[in-house]
């Protein structure tokens, strides 16, 4: 059973034709992995997010200092993009309708004119950075402020504890051991020691109930590809095993501690190879395998593939009591899952009599629709605990008994308004339950068997951004966050009567004074009437003359909830440019629950759009800022929402920073893990939804071609 809640840290870069990227080192302290749940992949959405620049207007708008002068007056020097071909000859039909894709030949990434292509933009980056007098300052301004320990939650696996370190500048986090909580603590594995440019790093990792082994994987370069080794904890010593074409997995070991389960797709045909992430092509037919410790992975055992359904990807998890294992179905980013389980104890030869592959293990269909999402809480033999959207987009706490599939009934019904974001078996037969309310966080300790509530834990508004808890254990660890804390990590023991928060570690950015600086969460009406949360992040005693350089950033997509966080680059723009950073909470992201998401979804997608000029707007008219000064920000999803509202309201952005956006919308879904995005943006191999995408203002390299060619 999974026993940790994260969010992810991001790091890497990517070019996108027509503007300027640089890497960007994470801002966030926030906690290495992402729980793998039922569309455990779709983190993939938010893994990659450079800084991307418009070299003709970032700087100005963001700049109040004459200490940085030359760079906005640099960035305003005519600068010449170099030229890109035009391949008039691409032409594509649908459904009646031709459409010209002159640039088809930059979706390969791997041919000479694309490499020209990028090689070209860096140049062009190059010359324009190496102009600015000031970028040394900067850097050591950047340096001192990023210069802090960050520290993670701890977990427990036997008698020992793990827990994850960044002394500051380290590229990537460092995981430690100890024996206890006061031991001293060993450096279990440091990925900074793997490359030399820091660039391979942890991507999934488990500890097995004995505390014996380590399996863990490593990607290249911001590659998805995993490679998955194995180390023995006491000696640090390696284990021969090693697995390959590994891609949205997790790691489940059973609790014999003999190996286990996890995701990998069929190796390619010889002399095909995976090229760090940089091939286009969708991965197809993933299929959950079972690795027995200190064998070859040629040995692996498929419990689970379906070839009828290339695209599904596969999840395991084994229960707290080792008894059942249970196998989550994904098809998309949508958040619905179908579940399956299987009593481990009734295979007479275990999953060792599964080896000749003739047969897949015979899972039982307990949810077999993909009509909700389904996600284990807890289990007592038979009778387990999901939390569940079915009938409840905000989230709630059901229990079923595998002996009557057919009778469900409320733990914890849906709140009226609070979204149910996450629940953990604590302390034998408690439930510690977080919730979003108004786009922050709240603990409640609960009885597993009832539902009621038995206490509150009380803290200063923020995120939850990191949970530790396991059922054996009555010791709780969570990390709260905010806009003006870098994390304070607390523990409580949950045997006592009265449950008292305390401090476990407090993450302190030097020179930085929190009493400086105010954050107001406000209420924006959009263009529907629909109110609209957005924190607004600010030096004390601000002048609202509109005289301020605004930095506002937006996602609004995947259910995926913007919650406050802390960011040394942040602090950058408030303290040394005289910036306010706003975030708008739109529709799409997972704020309100399902509803709110599918309210900023499909056919529904100009709501996201609306919702995020309405907070520009409200910016301005309220005096935090003006439009020539007012940049937005988004990545990924969020690219696609800066690319968009930039081309419907250029009159009131002076600045856009769209990262690696999705904004091919007719063959997004045609490379990678695109084809899961189309639960939220539609597919145009579906006549009524290519109507409907080619019309939106984001598609940026295509041209509808009018009368006959």
């Amino acid at each position: 059973m999974l026993s940790r809640r994260s969010i992810v840290g991001y790091s890497n870069f990517r070019m996108c034709a027509g503007f300027l990227l640089f890497p960007r080192t994470s801002s966030s302290s926030s906690s290495p992995n992402c729980k793998h749940s039922s569309n455990h992949f779709c983190c993939h959405l938010q893994k990659h997010k450079p800084t991307l620049l418009n070299s003709s207007h970032f700087l100005s708008p963001l700049t109040s200092s004459s200490t940085f002068s030359s760079m906005a007056s640099a960035s305003h020097k005519p600068l010449h993009y170099p030229l890109s071909r035009r391949d008039d000859s691409v032409v594509d039909d649908y459904f009646g309708v031709q459409v010209a894709d002159p640039y088809r030949w930059v979706e390969d990434p791997d041919s000479e004119e694309t490499k020209e292509f990028v090689e070209n933009q860096v140049k062009l980056t190059d010359s324009v950075l190496g102009e600015c007098e000031t970028r040394d300052k900067f850097k050591e301004k950047m340096t001192e402020l990023f210069d802090y320990p960050r520290f993670y939650v701890p977990f427990k696996r036997c008698d020992k504890y793990f827990y994850f370190h960044n002394t500051g500048l380290q590229p990537q986090i460092v995981l430690y051991v100890q024996d206890s909580l006061d031991g001293k603590p060993e450096v279990l594995l440091d990925p900074n020691q793997l490359s030399e440019d820091g660039t391979v790093a942890l991507s999934t990792y488990s500890v097995s109930e004995d505390a014996k082994y380590f399996a863990y994987g490593l990607s290249t370069s911001g590659s998805d590809w995993v490679t998955i080794k194995v180390m023995r904890i006491q000696d640090k010593g390696a284990e021969p095993d090693t697995l390959s074409w590994v891609k949205f997995s997790g790691i489940t070991w059973t609790h014999d501690n003999k190996g286990f389960f996890y995701s990998r797709y069929p190796a390619p045909n010889e002399g095909q190879t995976s090229d760090a992430g940089t091939e286009t092509n969708s991965n197809l037919n993933q299929e959950l395998c079972y690795h027995v410790l200190g064998t070859d992975q040629s040995e692996d055992i498929v419990c689970w593939r379906d070839p009828e359904n290339p695209k599904h990807l596969f999840g395991a998890e084994v229960t707290d009591d080792g008894k059942y294992l249970l196998l989550s179905t994904s098809e998309s980013c949508e958040v619905v899952n179908k579940l399956y389980y299987l009593d481990l104890t009734t295979l007479p030869d275990g999953i060792d009599g599964f080896r000749e592959g003739k047969d897949l293990l015979p899972f039982t269909k307990l949810i077999d629709t993909f009509d909700a999402a389904y996600n284990t809480v807890a289990n007592d033999d038979t009778v387990f605990i999901f939390r569940t959207n079915k009938e409840a987009p905000r989230y709630k706490l059901v229990r079923v008994d595998l002996k009557a599939p057919g009778v469900w009934t409320d733990v914890i019904p849906q709140s009226e308004k609070d979204v149910l974001e996450s629940a953990w078996a604590v302390n034998g037969n408690h439930l510690l339950v977080c919730y979003l309310t108004d786009v922050k966080h709240v603990l409640e300790v609960r009885d597993l068997q009832t539902g009621s509530l038995l206490h509150n834990l009380p803290f200063d508004i923020g995120s939850v951004d990191d949970i530790s808890a396991r059922r054996k254990d009555s010791v709780v660890f969570f990390r709260i966050t905010s806009f003006l804390s870098p994390g304070i990590i607390y523990h409580c023991d949950l045997k006592s009567d009265v449950p008292e928060l305390k401090i476990f570690r407090e993450i302190v950015v030097p020179k930085f004074d929190r009493d400086e600086f105010q954050v107001d969460q406000v209420f924006v009406s959009s263009k529907d009437g629909t109110k609209v949360p957005m924190f607004i992040v600010a030096r004390k005693g601000i002048v609202l003359d509109g005289s301020h350089p605004c930095l506002l950033y937006g996602y609004g997509g995947f259910n995926i909830s913007i919650t406050p966080s802390f960011g040394v680059s942040r602090i950058v723009l408030l303290k040394h440019l005289g910036a306010v950073f706003c975030i708008a909470n739109i529709r799409g992201g997972g704020e309100y629950g399902e509803e709110w998401h599918k309210a900023g979804s499909i056919s529904k997608k100009q709501n996201c759009f609306d919702e995020f000029i309405s907070a520009g707007e409200f910016l301005v008219s309220n005096g935090y800022t003006q439009p020539k000064k007012l940049c937005i920000e988004g990545g990924s999803n969020g690219g696609l929402l800066v690319g968009a509202c930039i081309n419907q309201r250029p009159d009131i952005f002076g600045c856009a920073l769209a990262h690696v956006g999705v904004m091919d919308m007719l063959r997004f879904h045609k490379f990678t893990i695109g084809h899961a995005w189309t639960s939220d943006y539609g597919s145009s191999d579906k006549e009524d939804e290519f109507h409907w995408l080619i019309k939106r203002p984001w598609l940026i390299k295509r041209i509808v071609l009018e009368g006959p060619l």
